[in-house]
């Protein structure tokens, strides 16, 4: 993940109350919002271009993996080999 620096802003108490709204309805967190107000106040408006396909065959896969169900037997790889050394 990359590093991120702690800023403290001051919001309207109307801008506050929009804010919690939008974060609620949408499931994503404040800063994240305004994190992305930000980025698109910078590019003139133009929203991040997401690759919706690569999303949605990521959805498609992670939904197969769970229809699977539980996988039967024991892992064949330790904690440990999932860290770099």
């Amino acid at each position: 993940m990359a590093t991120k620096i702690r800023k403290q802003i001051y919001l309207e108490p109307d801008q506050e109350v929009l804010l919690k709204r939008l974060s609620s309805v949408s499931g994503v967190p404040e800063a994240e919002l305004i994190r992305q107000a930000i980025d698109r106040h910078i590019t003139g408006g133009q929203p991040a271009r997401h690759d919706l396909q690569a999303w949605e065959s990521e959805r498609a896969y992670i939904s197969g993996l769970i229809a699977q169900g539980p996988v039967v037997g024991t892992r064949i790889w330790r904690r440990e080999d999932l860290y770099e050394r």
